[in-house]
């Protein structure tokens, strides 16, 4: 069970640092551009960058099965907010791809954790 903790909060780490440090490939690899402003360069590091390092730092300094459950609920939100859009606002692969990381990922991270 430590061992997957660990490696759910690393994922979010890890792929955190690419939004908060690397928002240009970010938008890239979610289809998104910049606008006359950098306000979306601000919010890609924001909350597809440092908010998931902050999950997953978080997770690992408190290191309790909470914690770690808590973790797996934000990933939950997040699929569920993208198969929100998959109903609403049409399918393609890298959202099908991307509900599915979610998904798998957030639920693990409860089962794993649940008291």
């Amino acid at each position: 069970m430590e061992t997957l903790n660990t490696l759910f909060a690393l994922l979010t780490i890890g792929l955190g640092l690419f939004g908060w440090l690397a928002p240009r490939y970010t938008l890239s690899a979610l289809d998104l551009t910049m606008g006359d402003t950098t306000m979306g360069m601000s919010e890609i590091r924001a909350s597809a960058g440092a908010l998931f390092v902050g999950m997953g730092v978080g997770a690992l300094i408190l290191a309790t099965p909470t914690a770690f459950l808590m973790l797996g609920a934000c990933w939950i939100g997040a699929g569920v907010g993208r198969l929100t859009s998959i109903i609403l606002d049409g399918t393609n692969t890298k959202k099908t791809t991307f509900f599915a990381v979610e998904a798998v990922v957030g639920i693990a991270a409860i089962l794993t954790n649940l008291p």
